[in-house]
């Protein structure tokens, strides 16, 4: 089995709390891999650590076996690209320059005719030529987006990270942007690890997920296996329904679980699932979390 990119006991955390405790798992190519869980449980850390935007205490990231630690800035760039939230970012230069930031990695400061013809070509592919000379503050968020996601595609990665893509996006513009990075997984056989908070986008668009609270992975797998509404009611505190939607589970919230104005812990006898297979209890070792395969 290939593994594209690999996390093997990721733990990260500031001077007064941990984030992230003891995260593994595995990733193939060609697979859109989705980290949902409630606000503050680690997932756009984890996008991070693996970019070593944030360096973790312990654990560590690999890339085709190779581990990140040991790969100078450029050499990560050239395997890794990040794509940030749109609002995490404003550049000053035209829409064109800022996508040609993407090839430094691989040129320097000098571009040639050749790596102008690759901005080109994204600008493109993803319908967004027009706005060349466009300055990037100029732009809408769903455009602005589209140049972040062309910035990555240049840089000719194998693994992309996107944290909120869709943040801040209207209906028609997530939808968009989604199609966008599936259609390019499958078509570059590139893995993508993005951080969502929209379940049922990530239900539509995820070949696996992976679901965190506080810090740890509590279940991972396809889509259908993890958004159970136990392990939604156990993780989120709200009781939903999962219906059926072109054989992807659509979730419908349909109320909040409160306990003396706090919120309760999960569920104990929830059903939580890796890799599709059902666990009665959170994993509590690196041995048992190494089944976490999606690829």
């Amino acid at each position: 089995m290939m593994i594209q990119l690999q996390a093997k006991g990721i733990e990260f955390g500031y001077s007064s709390s941990t984030i992230l405790k003891d995260v593994s798992f595995e990733i193939g190519p060609s697979r859109l891999v989705t980290i949902v869980g409630p606000n503050g449980s680690g997932k756009s850390t984890l996008i991070k650590c693996i970019d070593r935007i944030l360096s973790p205490e312990k654990g560590s990231i690999l890339i085709d076996r190779r581990e990140v630690t040991k790969m100078d800035r450029m050499e990560i760039a050239r395997n890794l690209s990040y794509v940030p939230q749109s609002s995490a970012r404003t550049f000053s230069s035209n829409v064109f320059d800022t996508v040609l930031m993407g090839r430094r990695p691989h040129i320097g400061w000098l571009s040639s005719s050749d790596d102008e013809e690759k901005v080109w070509e994204v600008l493109r592919l993803l319908g967004i030529e027009e706005l060349a000379m466009s300055g990037f503050g100029e732009l809408s968020g769903g455009q602005q987006q589209k140049v972040l996601i062309a910035r990555a595609l240049v840089q000719e990665t194998k693994v992309m990270l996107l944290d909120e893509p869709t943040s801040n996006l209207d209906i028609w513009h997530q939808l968009d942007v989604m199609n966008i990075v599936r259609d390019l997984v499958k078509k570059r056989r590139m893995t993508a690890l993005m951080a969502l908070h929209d379940l049922n986008l990530a239900s539509k668009y995820s070949d696996g997920i992976i679901m965190m609270k506080r810090g740890r992975i509590m279940a991972a797998g396809d889509p259908a296996s993890v958004l159970t509404p136990e392990n939604i009611e156990a993780i989120y505190n709200v009781e939903v329904a999962v219906r059926s939607q072109s054989e992807e589970p659509f979730i419908v919230p349909i109320r909040q679980i409160k306990s003396n104005g706090s919120r309760p812990s999960p569920n104990p006898r929830g059903r939580f699932f890796a890799h599709g297979k059902m666990r009665s209890r959170l994993p509590r070792s690196l041995s048992e979390i190494k089944e976490i395969r999606l690829s």
